[in-house]
């Protein structure tokens, strides 16, 4: 029987058609490349776990796939008390986890090959997120400003004013401005804050930061009174300066030039020091940063983490060094990964484990880690936390929890009587 040859030639292109099609599933449901990054990151963790010199382990997980990117901000400070300097690091909960592209992500050329990376560009999706930034803030003087990657700061007071590329800004007493779109904000040089702490820890019957509002008010009126400035900040990359209008309504802020890239603001109603006291109230201001007030949870929170950690101190008169504050914004990476080894001879005693359950061979653990995405393309791990992915349940039938006994050797047990029993 002779073969036609417009079957044949059906067969041959259908029989082409699958081979490409399984080729293509088999590219797709290949694990992509791991970038340089990553890679970096997942020897990092391994290293803080200690589990670099571990035989026989197996690590899974570090999926760029499966990465979750967000943005927070970070406090980092550093306090001196009795010559031993105590570092804290707080980081706020990130508000929103999104699954997005990151130029980390993309493996380069040398890794996977020019024709290959050309491929996974085609078919990649742009994803773009923006820079983090800090929310806008106030800061009132007596306090300089030394400013950094900020050519195109705007500058308004309130309207626009051409002062050219600043880089130092000085506030005189009762000027405020409030910054936008700054990266990160640090203290230039040590203070040296008073004690005690003189926490009442409320005012009005509410609960206050009374403690680090007396320490505010102690530095502003050492401010005031000292010739040069006693704060000195830095701060990165804000996008405008503006009078704010809270501190100040009806009042305008004047602009000196004191030099190239040095400018003075002043207000035009420098508010009188009193010395009636310090006035504690719901809404009193923490100096320099007027946009927080007392009742403020996170300065709520900080007080109490700053009494435990001075303890008899805090009610002491004395004083401490802030060494170091920072404040920034970045942008974080959390992805999950798990490690699992074979249990050797010996290792583990299962003594407690009944007869009929069944001796594993493997354990398996399931963690997640945070990184840091630093300006420079790295990935900082800053937490490991261990997860319980599931809820372990051993299902036992009856007869084995009663260790086979019949129902005849059970204690009989009598309910209570009740009188509405017919």
């Amino acid at each position: 029987m002779a073969i036609r040859p417009r079957f044949l030639a059906g067969f041959l292109f259908f029989f082409l058609i699958g081979d490409a099609a399984h080729a293509l599933f088999s590219s797709e449901t290949m694990a992509p490349p791991v970038p340089k990054a990553i890679s970096d990151l997942k020897d990092s963790t391994l290293k803080g776990l200690g589990f670099q010199s571990v035989e026989g382990l197996q690590v899974s997980g570090f999926d760029v796939r499966d990465a979750l990117v967000g943005q927070s901000v970070a406090y980092e400070f550093e306090i001196e008390v009795d010559k031993k300097v105590i570092p804290i690091i707080l980081l706020e909960d990130v508000s929103r986890w999104d699954v997005v592209d990151l130029p980390i992500f993309r493996p380069t050329a040398a890794e996977v090959g020019e024709e290959e990376k050309a491929l996974v560009e085609s078919g990649r999706r742009e994803d773009r997120m923006a820079a983090p930034a800090l929310p806008p803030f106030q800061l009132a003087g007596p306090i300089e400003l030394w400013i950094q990657d900020a050519d195109d700061m705007r500058l308004a007071l309130p309207n626009d004013v051409e002062a050219g590329t600043l880089r130092k800004v000085v506030l005189s007493d009762g000027a405020a401005v409030t910054v936008n779109g700054a990266r990160s904000v640090n203290l230039r040089r040590p203070l040296e804050l008073p004690l005690p702490l003189n926490r009442t820890n409320q005012a009005n019957g509410l609960p206050i930061a009374s403690g680090l509002l007396h320490i505010a008010e102690a530095l502003r009126a050492a401010a005031r009174s000292s010739d040069l400035p006693l704060l000195s900040l830095g701060i990165v990359g804000p996008s405008s300066l503006t009078s704010s209008t809270s501190a100040s309504p009806n009042n305008k802020l004047k602009l000196k030039r004191l030099s190239p890239g040095l400018v003075q603001l002043s207000s035009r109603e420098v508010p009188p020091v009193t010395e009636s006291g310090f006035d504690l109230s719901q809404d009193r201001k923490l100096w320099p940063l007027t946009s927080l007030n007392g009742s403020d949870s996170n300065l709520r929170g900080f007080e109490e983490l700053l009494a435990s950690i001075l303890g008899k101190k805090a009610y002491e008169n004395g004083q401490f060094r802030l060494v170091k504050a920072e404040v920034s914004a970045h942008t974080y990476i959390k992805m999950a990964f798990s490690v699992e080894k074979a249990i050797s001879d010996g290792e583990l005693d299962f003594s407690y484990f009944p007869s009929w359950m069944t001796r594993p061979e493997r354990v398996k653990a399931h963690f997640e880690v945070l990184g840091r995405l630093d300006d420079g393309g790295k990935v900082v791990p800053v937490k490991i936390q261990e997860l319980q992915p599931f809820q372990v349940v051993d299902s036992m039938m009856e007869s084995v929890q009663t260790a086979n006994a019949s129902m005849a050797e059970q204690p009989i047990i009598y309910p209570p009587q009740s009188y509405f029993t017919l």
